[in-house]
């Protein structure tokens, strides 16, 4: 069978294969050649393989096919994975419980296995997670060439919005000015620091930011990021949950006119925090903004939002109008990536 493969020095073999595979990227259905002291990984997306690995295309086996967790229950269960951790969403806890003990005697590699406990909840939009395999929640995610460290139980990551978070960054010029305000563990400031902006970050959930700066060592960014944690007890309204708010609002004063591009990544809310944004924006600014709608009018809203922050300071072109995926039955999670010119 044709496919891409990551070609490398057979003494540099394992390590390459256990990198790929860590980033499950390597194509468990072929197998890996060696052949004139090369070794030839058969890899899902080379896109998403780090840089520094050559591609080529050429014929591999295909493998016997591995065990399934389906060959086990006799039936294909739903899960998802964030690094070596299984994610289950199942109402009943015995179901999981078989579900997570198929995983475990199967060939997918997993070191936890969680079932969802609860909805997304509070200003972090953490989950209860019930953990049916293993001890540890944290893990280590990789996505197109960068590691987030993260805990699931302490902070939001979504995998999904992976080739999402591609398509900003793809967009992002070396040396230009970025602010992330809802940064997370950093899957927007990461990538677009490495593509070497200039970028300023903060979340209210500390955890996050903490984890925002192990990851920016991991990957080699730290003078490129500056990384700032809002606080829960400095004010009424931060005890009231309005702490994100008031944190946002200081560092608007102090990067006043500062970003050339802001990433607003707080789809159900982030219309409270344009008055903020506005106040970041440089001259030239490209704004993303996130929203939840319904699908009869996705973008509308979004957009008269922007332009009633924004005008008449700022002349308002939308430049793309993009839904990023279903995010509940007739609702969509959608990107306006809007440019802001000053008058």
């Amino acid at each position: 069978m044709h496919a891409p493969c990551v070609r490398v020095p057979t003494e540099e073999g394992e390590a390459t294969r256990r990198r790929l595979a860590d980033a499950d990227l390597v194509a468990e259905s072929l197998d890996i050649v060696v052949e004139d002291g090369a070794l030839y990984v058969p890899v899902t997306d080379p896109d998403a393989v780090p840089e520094e690995y050559e591609i080529v295309e050429r014929d591999v086996p295909e493998r016997e096919t591995p065990t399934t967790p389906a060959d086990i229950l006799g039936f294909e269960p739903s899960y998802g994975r964030l690094g070596d951790v299984v994610i289950l969403d199942e109402d009943d806890r015995a179901r999981a419980a078989r579900i997570a003990d198929a995983i475990v005697e199967s060939n997918v590699r997993a070191e936890t296995v969680v079932n969802r406990a609860s909805k997304v909840k509070g200003e972090t939009r953490v989950r209860d997670w019930d953990v049916l395999v293993g001890e540890s929640t944290e893990t280590v995610h990789r996505e197109y060439g960068c590691e987030f460290a993260l805990d699931i139980a302490e902070v939001y990551f979504s995998p999904r919005l992976a080739t999402e978070r591609h398509r900003v960054v793809q967009q992002v010029e070396a040396g230009e000015r970025a602010f992330d305000m809802f940064a997370g563990v950093g899957p927007y400031a990461i990538p677009m620091a490495k593509a070497g902006a200039e970028v300023v970050a903060t979340d209210i959930n500390e955890a996050a930011i903490d984890y925002l700066r192990e990851n920016a060592e991991r990957n080699d960014v730290t003078d490129r990021i500056t990384a700032t944690a809002g606080t829960c007890e400095t004010s009424s309204r931060a005890r009231h949950g309005r702490s994100e708010v008031t944190e946002v609002r200081d560092l608007a004063a102090d990067y006043e006119g500062w970003a050339e591009r802001l990433v607003m990544n707080l789809p159900h809310t982030a219309n409270e925090f344009l008055d903020a944004a506005v106040r970041l924006a440089g001259d030239e600014c490209v704004l993303h903004y996130y929203d939840i709608q319904h699908e009869s009018e996705r973008y509308a809203p979004g957009e008269a939002a922007i332009r009633a922050a924004a005008e008449p300071a700022y002349d308002v072109t939308v430049e793309t109008r993009h839904t990023v995926r279903s995010y509940a039955p007739h609702e969509y999670n959608v990107c306006l990536d809007v440019g802001l010119t000053r008058r």
